[in-house]
This record gives structure tokens, sequence and C-alpha cells, in this order.
């Protein structure tokens, strides 16, 4: 604790502002050490593939379609998500770098809930696309141009651009008199504020709006937008029509267990009872990690215009080498 009172800014006899905190991390587990390794090995993965999609989208230009600007805006907040993230616990935690300055931990906290925001509100646009491809075919090309999807995820970047100012603000009005060390890996919303000695009923309200705006709402247009396309498909006569509109929703189906189950489950159990503060954080970085290394997998095997495009630029390549 002495490190911990040393690094105490008092700007006045009611408002204590730390210079930083101390990122606790895992407790306990034997070896953890590996566990961050492998989160760096999967990061590296994560940046070669979805390097590699973000080219791939970029290039061909037979993908600039308003259907893979979001599969593009995927890809990108895949890649932000886990840079925003990764770099800083390697350095926290493999060497030993656990003190982090007060504006980069505010900084931290922001990157890493903003992308993970932004991923779940991309996969939305996504089940819009499915939504208006299935049960509204014939107004397909006049609902969903370039124009509309950049219209869309433009208005969702500055909405929680805006929303995750606010939620940082309100951390930023808190004094610190207590314990500095965070309870996670990352400048974690909850652990943060918890340290307060002040009220923080404003910050704990803004949580569980925070958990709706970028969760609840999401999954809950999601859930409808696939029953009314579940409606849709039962109303097709041909059973061979059906299956191939069923597989047009298999890669966004997909995307959406990995990224929502592991969340959905977490904040389940910590409601109904209590979770240990590792399990919780192991949660938290294979949420935020795994997610990222999926995406352009399945976006690259299960759809099939990315595979005939793959496979082109590939014998395209294997003929270069020949000459």
């Amino acid at each position: 604790m002495v490190h911990e009172q040393q690094e105490i800014i008092v700007y006045n006899s009611s408002f204590v502002r730390p210079a930083g905190f101390y990122l606790n991390g895992f407790t306990n587990v034997p070896h953890i050490k590996y566990y961050y390794v492998f989160l760096c090995f999967v990061y590296v993965v994560t940046v070669l593939g979805n390097v590699f999609l973000i080219a791939v989208l970029f290039m061909v230009k037979t993908l600039h379609t308003a259907k893979n600007m979001m599969v593009f805006n995927l890809a990108l907040t895949d890649l932000c998500e886990s840079t925003a993230l990764v770099p800083k616990l390697a350095d926290t935690f493999l060497f030993d770098n656990r003190f982090i300055v007060y504006e980069a931990c505010l900084s931290y906290m922001f990157f890493v809930y903003f992308f993970t925001s932004m991923q779940s509100w991309t996969l939305l646009a996504m089940a819009y696309d499915r939504f208006v491809a299935i049960c509204l075919p014939l107004r397909y090309q006049a609902l969903v141009t370039k124009q509309s999807v950049a219209a869309i995820l433009l208005f969702t970047w500055c909405l929680l651009v805006v929303f995750l100012v606010v939620i940082v603000g309100l951390i930023d009005r808190l004094s610190f008199c207590r314990s500095l060390t965070i309870q996670s890996i990352f400048c974690d919303h909850a652990p943060l504020f918890s340290l307060a000695c002040s009220d923080v009923s404003v910050n704990s309200i803004m949580a569980y709006f925070m958990m709706v705006l970028i969760i609840c709402l999401p999954v809950t247009f999601i859930v409808l937008s696939y029953i009314s396309i579940a409606i849709a498909l039962i109303k097709i006569a041909s059973g061979e029509e059906r299956v191939k509109a069923m597989k047009t929703c298999t890669s966004h189906l997909i995307l959406v267990a990995i990224f929502f189950l592991p969340i959905l489950t977490t904040n389940i159990v910590a409601m109904a009872t209590y979770l240990h503060p590792n399990i919780r954080m192991m949660n938290t970085s294979l949420t935020h990690i795994v997610p990222p290394l999926f995406n352009p997998i399945v976006y690259s095997l299960k759809t099939e215009e990315m595979r005939n495009v793959i496979k082109r630029i590939h014998k395209r390549n294997k003929r270069n080498d020949k000459m």
C-alpha cells in the first residue's frame, strides 16, 4: 500500500485523483504467464487474418458492395479491439509493468469498450442486411445501398463515441482515496469505479445502461430479425430455396454466437451468483480475443463469394510463381 499512497495527488480536501492505478490481473494461478503468451499468439493470428480480409475487401472491386462494407467494418473493428487490449496486456503482465498512468487508464477503458460495442452493433447491422435480403428481397437493392450502410455505420460510430465519452467522463469526476489496485487485466469499468470513495450511484446506473446498449439491444433486435427470417423461410414453398436462403445466414449466426454467448453467460452468472475475479477475467479476455480471431476465418470459409475470390487470388499467385 505504500507505493499506492505515494501515487495520490490531492486537489482539495474532498477530491483525490491518483497519478495512476495498478492492474492486479489473475491471482494465485500457477504458470499464468503461459496464458498471456497464448493471448499474444492469438493476437498475432488475429492481426494476420483481419489484415488479409481487409486487404482482399479493399483490393477486389467486385467485393465493393454494401454488405461487404459491414464485413470490412467488422474486420477493422476486430483489428482495433485486439490491438487496444493485447499489446498493453502483454506489457503489463509479461514484463511486469503493472502501473498505468491515470489518463492512460481512462483511454485504455475507452478504446477497449468502444471497439467491443462497435463489434456488437456491426453484427446488428449485418442482421438487418439478412432481414431485408430474405424478408424484403424485392426492396433489397433500394434499402441496402452503399449510402444507407455508410449512414448506419457513421451513426453507430458517432453514437458510441459520445456514449463512451460520457462513461469515461463520469469516472473522471470520482475521488479515489482507497486502494489503487484494479482487480482486472485492464482498466475495466466496474472494477475501476468500485475503488472510488465518492458516490458511484450514477456510474453504477451507467454500467447497466452500457450493458443494455452494448449487449441487450443488439441481441434483442438480432433475435427479432431472425424470428422474422424464420417465418419468411417457412412460407417459402421450395425446400431447395429455403436451404439456400438459410446458408446465407450461417456465417452471421456463427459470429453472433461466438460474440454474444460468452458475454451473456458471464453477465447472467455474475447477476445470479458470486463470480470469482479469475473466472470473470478469463471470460473477459476470451470474449475480447476469440471473436476477432474467428470472424475473418468464418467469413473467408463460410461465404461462397469470399471463397471464390480467395481461390482466384491463390491461382493467380501460383501462375505468377511458375512464370
